[in-house]
């Protein structure tokens, strides 16, 4: 029997001040249904709202920020935290617009990561770094991992030891889900174990390094400022007097840090709206810890939970599937999905013969629905991991089906960006050693050793008060890169200057950076340069260098999605995307395919009940993105690398579902008319 959390009825509309809810500007009564109007109105103190799928959470929250200002909080006082920047600027747009505009505006708003870095810049000398610290993405903290990996020999033993990604993955876990690393091994990295005396003696060093050159990866960002708090108490109480109202978006995919920071923040005032779907809980690769969200009515005293659930996206049977899965969930809160749209086609489930006709039924299923008039960037196909779509990505290409795929590299992730980035970076932060490693070794006759005892003369310059941190130094010189070295820190110092803006810094890297790119990416150099001149127009937009890099390591620039060829005058494509990527969107018709026993639940999960939860989840985030049509497909039989053609087993989740709520579909070959696929339904 799945453990339940019995939710109590909305509360009355109740207002800050006893205010009658008809003298505010807004009309909160005929916007929003009761369950939404109980949240948005809610008194202060501390307020849970569990919302369930399409059920208008982000309406919600919009409208608890613009009535939080209409009742008399200051703008400024309010905190809005949540996963995208995108988001909060949206949310502050939106609630404006209800009210005159521009109050809400001037709310705090931004990502965790984005507020906490806020901070630091003004208190980081508190703790022992300097106010411009660099900030590391997730593939600068990996490359620091490399350099102490190699400057250790760790690599050089008989055993293969991890590599640079496995190494950040792993000092991350320790940081943002507080694992020893005994425990991040044991769950992440059990081939690794026996290393862990030389693990932890790098972990030491990773953190020492950062700190040395001035460096926070974004685990630290969210570290740092409890470090902050917790050691200096008279700026907790300064930060949090002035976070009257915090409010929290997607609160079932914050770490346990962010849970911390959520009351830190809160600490003075006690006022935190923290909106989430446990059901919702998708992220735990990522850090989150979807008990978070069930820990809340316990660590605020008072608190009040209130749930929503009338949905707006989808049909009645599509959501009487998405209630029976997630009853099956060992931990949830008692909440039941209902709509107005009572009417429509029953989920399907469709086993196929193999993996192509599994494929060929999405094709031919897609080409029918398009001639029906569902546009095809209304329709998905949704999956487990990005290598289940292969099949289907032929099949499309066969039938001549323009298509997108989510899920891919960001812009900003890109070796010849990053390249790029690398010098603004050390001209940002001299002491920047991650930095200097990737902009030295470009240069020809420059290697691992040499680029690090020229990045310790550097970095030692820049420390120093006296002396200029950029100039060429005769001592480290070698005729195998003196010329170029001589040009790379001609640039730098420019960069530094003061005399160039941030648009112009930007083509004079690009103008140093292009030589070096024809040599080194010779195949596909004229696409990347096309990446360099979106690169540049990004950072017309910026004034200071400072925030350019900022942005950039918090949210990076979206990639051109990976597209089919298809002529420039096709229609809007079909969006092909992993489940993870489509969380927040929505299609009149989703194709939820591969799902077996193995995939999903990825075999992974198995004998975890944890991890077996939250794949159950991630078939329910799945499944509520659907509308009006929903599919669900497996082939019966897969072909896998070593052991050929084998017989699969449909997904555990799908056991015991009632033809009445899943309806199974069999696929029939028509020979006159192979192009078409027969549904036939039993009974």
């Amino acid at each position: 029997m799945a453990r339940r959390i019995t939710l109590s009825a909305p509360a009355s509309v109740r207002s800050d001040d006893g205010a009658d809810l008809s003298d505010l500007q807004v009309d909160y009564a005929a916007d929003l249904n009761a369950q939404q109007r109980a949240a948005a109105t809610a008194p202060g103190g501390p307020l849970l709202v569990v919302a369930g799928a399409g059920t208008g959470k982000t309406r919600t929250l919009i409208y608890r920020l613009a009535y939080l200002v209409e009742i008399g909080a200051r703008p400024e006082d309010l905190v809005l935290l949540t996963f995208t920047r995108r988001a909060a600027r949206e949310m502050k747009t939106r609630a404006a617009a209800l009210l005159d505009g521009e109050r809400c505006r001037r709310a705090e708003g931004g990502t965790f990561h984005a507020h906490c870095l806020r901070l630091l810049r003004r208190y980081a000398p508190k703790i022992g770094f300097p106010r411009r610290f660099t900030v590391l993405d997730s593939a600068d903290a990996a490359d620091v991992c490399s350099v102490l990996r190699a400057a250790g020999d760790y690599h050089k033993g008989e055993e293969r030891f991890p590599g640079k990604k496995a190494l950040y993955r792993l000092f991350s876990a320790c940081t943002n889900r507080r694992m020893d690393l005994e425990e991040a091994l044991e769950e992440k990295y059990p081939q690794f174990a026996h290393f862990e005396r030389d693990l932890r003696e790098l972990q030491r060093q990773y953190a020492a390094y950062k700190r040395r050159h001035g460096l926070m990866d974004f685990d630290d960002l969210l570290a740092r400022t409890l470090e902050l708090f917790r050691n200096h108490d008279d700026v907790r109480s300064e930060v949090a007097a002035g976070c009257r109202h915090v409010l929290v978006d997607e609160y079932q995919d914050t770490n346990p840090l962010q849970a911390d920071l959520v009351q830190q923040f809160a600490s003075a005032h006690g006022n935190v709206t923290a909106v989430g779907d446990d059901a919702q809980s998708i992220y735990r690769f990522r850090g989150a810890d979807f008990r978070n969200i069930f820990r809340f009515p316990d660590q605020y005293d008072g608190a009040e939970v209130l749930k929503l659930e009338q949905n707006y996206r989808s049909t009645q049977p599509i959501l009487d599937l998405a209630n029976r899965l997630i009853d099956e969930a060992h931990r949830s809160y008692d909440k039941a999905l209902f709509t107005d749209k009572a009417e429509g086609d029953p989920p399907a489930l469709v086993p196929a013969a193999d993996d192509r006709t599994e494929a060929r039924f999405v094709a031919q299923m897609v080409l029918r629905m398009r001639e029906q008039g569902v546009p095809l960037d209304d329709m998905a196909v949704l999956f487990r991991s990005g290598h289940n779509a292969y099949e289907v990505e032929i099949e499309l290409g066969r039938a001549g089906v323009p298509f997108v795929k989510y899920g891919g590299m960001k812009l900003g992730e890109t070796a010849h960006i990053k390249d790029v980035i690398a010098h603004l970076k050390v001209a940002e932060n001299p002491q920047d050693a991650a930095a200097w490693n990737r902009a030295l070794q470009l240069l020809g006759g420059i290697g691992p050793k040499t680029a690090k005892d020229l990045i310790e003369q550097f970095a030692r310059a820049a420390r120093e008060e006296s002396g200029e941190p950029l100039a060429f130094r005769e001592a480290l010189s070698s005729p195998r890169y003196e010329r170029a070295l001589r040009r790379l820190l001609e640039l730098l110092r420019r960069l530094r200057s003061g005399e160039l803006e941030l648009a112009e810094q930007v083509e004079a890297v690009i103008a140093y950076y292009e030589p070096i790119l024809e040599e080194k990416h010779a195949e596909d150099h004229p696409k990347r340069q096309r990446d360099l001149k979106h690169f540049a127009e990004v950072a017309e937009n910026y004034r200071r260098r400072t925030r350019f890099l900022e942005d950039l390591a918090l949210d990076p620039i979206e990639r051109s999605a990976r597209e089919n060829e298809a002529p420039e005058s096709d229609e809007p494509p079909l969006v092909l995307s992993t489940i993870h990527s489509a969380k927040g969107l929505e299609f009149r018709a989703v194709f939820v395919i591969q799902a077996v026993e193995g995939n999903l639940p990825s075999r992974h999960a198995f004998g975890t009940p944890a991890a077996l939860d939250e794949e159950l989840r991630l078939l329910y985030v799945a499944v509520t993105r659907a509308k009006e049509q929903l599919f669900i497909s497996y082939p019966s039989v897969r072909y896998q690398r070593g052991r050929g053609r084998t017989l699969t087993d449909p997904s555990r989740f799908l056991d015991g579902v009632s033809e009445d709520v899943l309806e199974p579909v069999e696929l029939v070959e028509e020979h006159e008319h192979p192009e078409q696929i027969e549904e036939s339904v039993d009974g």
